[in-house]
Formats: C-alpha cells, sequence, structure tokens
C-alpha cells in the first residue's frame, strides 16, 4: 500500500538505485501522475515535465479504456475495441476529437508553466499513479520514442503483470513496485487517493521548476 502519491514516487525512486541514468527526465502523464512524477524526479534529481495523452472511453463504460490518443495525434486502440457494443467509426472519430481538445486544453497550461522539455539522447521515464490496461501510457510511451530518447522507461506504482509485459513491447525496460494479478482498482493501493484537479498538477510542476532552478544556480561566497 502506498500513503498517496508522493509515497508511491519515493517507494518507485528505489527501484532505480545504483542503475545508470542519461540527463534524466521524468515525463508525467496528468493530472495524479504529476504528484507521483515529482516526488520520483525529486529523488533521482531529474528534470521534471509532462506528457499529453488520453484514453479512449466506451460508450457504456466511461472507465473503460479502449484505446488512447497521443499529445502528437497518434492513436492507439485495443485489439476489443470494436467488439464493444456501441463502438463504431463515427463514434471513435467523435471521441478522439473530445480527448484531442483536452489534451490541447492541457498543453495550453502546462506550457504555460514549462516549456517542452528536450527529448533526444536522454534517459525518459514516462510515469504515472498507476495503469490498468495501459492503453493511456501505450500512446505516451509512442509519443516519446518518436522523439529519439536514449531509452525510454515506463515506470509505475501499480501495474497488472500481463499489462507490464504489454509495455515492456513498446519501451527498453518496465519498473514497478506492485504487480497484482488481479489488479481491481488503482485507487485500492492507496491509502489517500483523492483526485487531483488542475491547479495541484500545475502548481506542482511550477514548485518543482522554481526548486531545480534555484539548486541549479550556483552559490555565491
Amino acid at each position: 500500500m502506498f500513503r498517496d502519491r508522493e509515497d508511491a514516487g519515493r517507494q518507485l525512486a528505489e527501484l532505480f538505485r545504483g542503475q545508470a541514468l542519461t540527463r534524466p527526465l521524468v515525463l508525467a502523464i496528468p493530472r495524479g501522475g504529476v504528484v507521483t512524477g515529482a516526488a520520483l524526479a525529486r529523488e533521482l534529481d531529474a528534470e521534471l515535465d509532462v506528457v499529453l495523452a488520453r484514453k479512449l472511453r466506451a460508450p457504456w463504460q466511461p472507465e473503460l479504456a479502449i484505446g488512447a490518443v497521443g499529445e502528437d495525434g497518434s492513436e492507439y486502440l485495443a485489439d476489443f475495441a470494436r467488439d464493444v457494443r456501441g463502438v463504431c467509426d463515427a463514434y471513435l472519430a467523435e471521441e478522439r476529437a473530445q480527448q484531442l481538445a483536452e489534451i490541447e486544453r492541457r498543453r495550453a497550461m502546462f506550457r504555460a508553466v514549462k516549456p517542452a522539455a528536450e527529448i533526444a539522447g536522454r534517459s525518459v521515464i514516462v510515469t504515472d499513479d498507476g495503469i490498468a490496461t495501459g492503453a493511456t501510457m501505450l500512446a505516451a510511451l509512442h509519443v516519446i520514442r518518436a522523439r529519439k530518447p536514449l531509452e525510454l522507461i515506463a515506470a509505475v506504482p501499480v501495474s497488472p503483470p500481463d499489462t507490464a509485459q504489454t509495455l515492456q513491447r513498446h519501451c527498453d525496460r518496465v519498473e514497478c513496485v506492485v504487480t497484482p494479478t488481479y489488479l481491481g482498482a488503482v485507487g485500492g493501493y492507496y491509502w489517500n487517493f483523492e483526485q487531483v484537479e488542475d491547479e495541484e498538477a500545475l502548481d506542482t510542476l511550477r514548485r518543482y521548476e522554481r526548486d531545480r532552478q534555484r539548486r541549479d544556480v550556483p552559490h555565491r561566497n
């Protein structure tokens, strides 16, 4: 169990002890992932930024991800997506448009706080506060892989083992603290899993960037 998202990020950082990382960059999937990512980045002395991806929702069960779309417009569809009741080309087009609009809204918010980080040639860790189907993480990995990181790592506090195995095919490695055979809900692995709102995610990124810039300024005697 994790006390909260910050505790999850700190526990996740323990999996990286002794690993050599090149100019490490933690990319968090908003909104909850930003809190987890900040704690992880702080422990690794890494830069923190966001990567934007949104799940494509099933028509009658919006919590079920039938795919996801990334900030570059790339799309991932689960194998079962078109077998779900109500899913057709028209539905997918409408859902995709809605999620891309939300991505653009979030892009404007986060880029007002921090310009996009350089990706190429770096150890890039994509993180969230937990995953179930892995659809959103897959979309995020596809976005970042195209930008040529030195290595691409998916890191989450909790994931089913089959999802972690799927992710492994789309990145260099997967780091996960807990891999329960039956996941249930991600929130079930946290004592505190209150929803993270836009302002909290923005403030977390803003404070982390400010503190990092202060650390990078040489002290004058």
